[in-house]
């Protein structure tokens, strides 16, 4: 198996679907800076547990706890909105609300990756990364 991915967002988001389908708790992933980053703004958000990052030998993994032994998982469906052949843009006015504001939208921005209504209130566009309720 190639550690390659064309599209690594997809990749990450496909990786804790997955896991949390089949009642994993864990998931390991080869590290970015922009994976790290989408984790961490998940666990803020707290649809994720953890991120920790684990040295390697070839390269560092970033582990996410999905959640705790014995509970449930808070991600219901989360998808790339984004993607390498179809890029998604929004202005601020344009973001949109997901499922009444109960979810998240992930937006690239100029200044970083923040939550869809954190955009809103500093008035900046960028891509739509993903949704996630």
């Amino acid at each position: 198996m190639s550690l390659q991915s064309t599209d690594p967002i997809a990749d990450l988001l496909t990786r804790i679907r997955n896991a949390s389908m089949v009642g994993k708790t864990e998931v390991r992933v080869p590290i970015s800076k922009l994976k790290k980053v989408v984790a961490e703004q998940l666990k803020k958000a707290h649809y994720l547990t953890d991120v920790a990052v684990e040295a390697g030998k070839p390269r560092d993994t970033l582990v996410i706890t999905i959640n705790k032994p014995g509970e449930n998982c808070n991600i219901t469906e989360i998808t790339r909105m984004s993607k390498p052949g179809r890029r998604v843009y929004a202005a601020s006015s344009d973001i949109p609300r997901i499922k009444s504001g109960r979810g998240m939208v992930l937006v690239s921005t100029s200044k970083g990756v923040m939550p869809g209504h954190e955009a809103v209130k500093q008035r900046l566009g960028g891509e739509l990364l993903l949704k996630v309720y």
